[in-house]
């Protein structure tokens, strides 16, 4: 009896012994990994990464300038026409949803923002009394928008092209809802 419970220890220590001999084997951190890769790949994989920065820039630049032209096109048509046709309708929608990308990849925080203090841009934020000044303040926020965009780097966060985008999302909401 003595001689199988000494056997069965000595197989559990033999056990646990090559257990922990098996983990210690194993590579515990992906940082070690990427210490062991060519410099070489290195610098292409940090090439690329700079390259895709410069590309996301790029296309945030390009979402600006087309929220600025939108905003010109609907104010433009609502001069000549009195209203907004269902086909400027279409183009609000796009241009929501131009500015809630350039917030997401700004950094900016969803709608529940707003319960925020905005003292500092009180006048931003107020709701415009009519379509004209509405369509108005749109194309204004929306060219400060893209100019602040292109003032900003691919490292920069600009609080202020946030703020804008939220102001000129306020804007479309009024006029969604309010014609």
């Amino acid at each position: 009896m003595i001689d199988s419970i000494f056997k069965f220890l000595l197989f559990v220590g033999i056990f646990s012994f090559a257990s922990v001999l098996c983990v210690a084997q194993t590579p515990g951190n992906r940082d070690e990994q990427k210490e062991d890769l060519p410099k070489n790949i290195k610098e292409s994989l940090i090439k690329s990464r700079i390259e895709q920065e410069k590309k996301d820039h790029e296309e945030l630049l390009q979402k600006a300038e087309e929220a600025t032209k939108l905003s010109a096109e609907l104010q433009e048509a609502y001069e000549k026409n009195k209203t907004l046709s269902a086909e400027d309708k279409k183009k609000l929608e796009r241009l929501e949803k131009l500015l809630k990308k350039i917030r997401k990849d700004l950094g900016g925080g969803d709608d529940n923002d707003d319960s925020k203090d905005n003292s500092d841009n009180s006048t931003e934020t107020e709701k415009p009394s009519n379509v004209v000044t509405a369509l108005s303040k749109l194309r204004s926020t929306s060219v400060g928008l893209f100019d602040e965009l292109k003032k900003t780097s691919r490292f920069s966060i600009s609080v202020v092209a946030i703020q804008s985008s939220n102001a000129i999302l306020k804007v479309i909401r009024f006029l969604r809802f309010n014609n």
